[in-house]
């Protein structure tokens, strides 16, 4: 059970779940980080007193000193700031929700003081997954995941800690907005029209990955660091109802599922107190009114970021740095309208043709492809 947290990414979706449970569950919040969002910050330092609270950049630390005017709350900016919200004393709990790379050097940093890890930057796992695993038998630290797929898994794996009978974990997937349309219905869609998640309210990134299949392609490699599995024993289904949260198949033929309401507070609340179970602010799900549940196979034509992602997953070392890296680029480029949804893939393959692999790299090298596979597609379209 969680006594003192530190939250990384206060200020979007995960981070705001994030602060609901806490303060429902009433623990502590001694640090908070954010990006920019000055006013959304000040709020929040406010409400939950922190010790320590962090901004992206100097100007915006300054703007929140100036909003805030007080001399009680410590704050601070950029990656150095990070690193202590993220190695913070007064907290045993840090939840990981910034995006993209920025989550990997403060969620090894909490990991090294042994701190339980709320896991919901999963390019942390997706870029040094192996690393990230060895620190934490190292230092004995908890990483539980946060993302619904993830706490899913784990939640159906807290009776079995013999992963040679389990024969296969099942991701499920909503489909997103653009579930049964083929590959010439999509080549215009727009940002506005792959915003549209039909189940969950998140940020613009998550969701255009959402779009695309990009994200559950990083969730299957993200799986297999986790729980020590190959890319074979990993699969995916759509689901569209989003209520079997996903699955576990075992040796002998049982499949457990996790069900519930699509509202993240469920597995972040769990990240907090396992392994008790508390209360939730959360409705219990229905079974009566919840609808039928259905399950298909994805289309790997009409998503082929899906597919780059199991190619990558199965070929490990740099690969999946490079990957995520420029596909952070690509959605970048979606969302500002200067490319088409499936200029997302094509520049995403030309990263990994062109950045060069690195089987069993360092942190060092990890960033080294990560970095060079953002040139690669920025030099594709110079601002």
């Amino acid at each position: 059970m969680t006594n003192a947290l530190s939250i990384l990414g206060s200020t979007g979706s995960i981070g705001r779940q994030s602060l609901d449970v806490a303060e429902h569950l009433h623990i502590p919040v001694v640090a908070l980080a954010a990006g920019s969002n000055v006013p959304r910050m000040a709020e929040q330092c406010r409400k939950f007193h922190p010790q320590l609270a962090v901004m992206a950049t100097e100007q915006s630390a300054q703007a929140l000193r100036d909003v805030l005017n007080d001399d009680s709350i410590h704050i601070l900016y950029g990656m150095d700031g990070l690193m202590q919200a993220a190695t913070l004393d007064a907290a045993d709990t840090v939840i990981t929700a910034v995006v993209g790379t920025l989550g990997l050097r403060p969620t090894l940093a909490a990991i090294r003081q042994g701190k339980r890890i709320g896991l919901a930057n999963k390019e942390t796992m997706v870029c040094a997954g192996e690393l990230v695993m060895q620190e934490a038998a190292a230092h004995n630290a908890e990483i539980i995941p946060v993302d619904s797929e993830h706490s899913a898994i784990f939640q159906c794996l807290m009776g079995n800690r013999d992963r040679s009978q389990v024969k296969n974990l099942i991701l499920t997937c909503s489909g997103g907005p653009f579930f049964g349309m083929r590959r010439e219905e999509l080549e215009n869609v727009t940002k506005d029209d792959a915003l549209k998640h039909p189940n969950w309210k998140m940020g613009a990134k998550i969701t255009i990955d959402c779009a695309t299949l990009m994200n559950k392609g990083l969730e299957v490699i993200e799986a297999m660091r986790l729980y020590r599995l190959p890319p074979e024993q990993v699969k995916v289904v759509i689901h569209r109802q989003s209520i079997v949260h996903s699955l576990v198949e075992y040796n002998d033929g049982a499949v457990l599922a996790q069900l519930g309401q699509p509202d993240m507070r469920l597995p972040i609340q769990l990240a907090m107190t396992y392994p008790d179970r508390l209360p939730s602010p959360v409705a219990p799900l229905d079974l009566l009114t919840c609808g039928a549940l259905t399950f298909q196979s994805p289309d790997l034509d009409a998503f082929p970021c899906l597919a780059i992602a199991m190619e990558v997953a199965r070929q490990g070392g740099t690969a999946p740095a490079a990957m995520n890296a420029a596909n952070e680029i690509a959605v970048g480029l979606y969302l500002r309208d200067q490319i088409k949804f499936y200029d997302i893939p094509a520049l995403v393959r030309s990263a990994l043709d062109t950045v060069p692999f690195i089987a069993a790299p360092n942190l060092f090298e990890i960033l080294e492809a990560d970095a060079a596979a953002r040139r690669v597609v920025q030099q594709q379209f110079p601002k």
